[in-house]
């Protein structure tokens, strides 16, 4: 009776529950989890809007937070994604992970407890960076159903961008190696068609910036919120998270459970 209790659905949904809140307090009561969430963001969003706002106004003719809002959402998506990765590589170092296995619960809970705390988290990073975007000038022009889709493309781009990260952590014995992808998170940044418009790089290397991950995000959040094409830069940001969820949710998954078994 115990083994079909703790491999129940009943099992699996109470587990999971209880191990995502308890995710959601360790972050709100770890400074750097804010930071990179929430605060970080802010005010690069701010400072992005005061340096080179008016600059690229100038250049193009529109306003340059249909691309930075975009940009510095998918930016705290990734960036709260690493902070997570390297307090998961805490956990299994101290033996946390390994304590929760032998407890009775669910063993998928506590995987599935981090998905869902991850998407809370990028929700309400990418809420508090549109507010803060609203208080500069930024709105939706698109309806509310755009308005929502585009709310949901940071939660997918971060999820997918998660899954490598929790890939790297699980079987990484250096914390360094997954704050080392914040090099890979800066690249995507600076060469992406959110920090400056894509006529403004040179023509050899505007076909990699204008397909590159985050590129395509960008664009499809842009055409949600200010108009422009969807079709092809949405079938290319789900092309590229699908991808990344392919390739790492296994590995994600075998090497969590090998974590949690040491």
């Amino acid at each position: 009776m115990a083994d079909y209790t703790e491999t129940s659905a009943v099992s699996l949904l109470r587990s999971t529950l209880i191990q995502t809140e308890r995710l959601l307090v360790r972050w709100a009561r770890n400074p750097i989890t804010l930071l990179e969430t929430l605060l970080i963001p802010c005010l690069l969003l701010v400072m992005l809007d005061i340096v080179v706002g008016g600059q690229i106004e100038k250049f193009t003719g529109e306003d340059a937070l249909y691309g930075s809002v975009p940009m510095v959402a998918l930016v705290g998506a990734l960036s709260g994604a690493v902070a997570g990765g390297v307090l998961l590589g805490r956990e299994r170092d101290s033996g946390l992970l390994a304590r929760f296995w032998v407890l009775p619960v669910h063993r998928a809970s506590g995987l599935v407890a981090r998905i869902l705390a991850e998407g809370c988290r990028i929700l309400l990073g990418t809420l508090t960076v549109v507010l803060v975007g609203f208080g500069l000038g930024f709105r939706f022009h698109q309806g509310p159903l755009a308005a929502l889709v585009f709310l949901l493309i940071p939660m997918l781009f971060g999820l997918a961008f998660a899954t490598i990260v929790t890939a790297v952590a699980v079987y990484s014995a250096k914390a360094s190696l997954v704050e080392g992808i914040t090099i890979l998170t800066s690249l995507m940044m600076f060469f992406s068609t959110g920090f400056v418009p894509l006529v403004a790089f040179p023509t050899w290397i505007q076909p990699v910036v204008r397909n590159q991950p985050m590129s395509v995000a960008v664009d499809t959040m842009r055409g949600l919120s200010d108009g422009g094409p969807i079709a092809r830069p949405l079938l290319l940001t789900l092309a590229w998270s699908g991808a990344a969820i392919i390739l790492f949710a296994v590995p994600a998954a075998i090497g969590y459970r090998r974590a949690s078994r040491r």
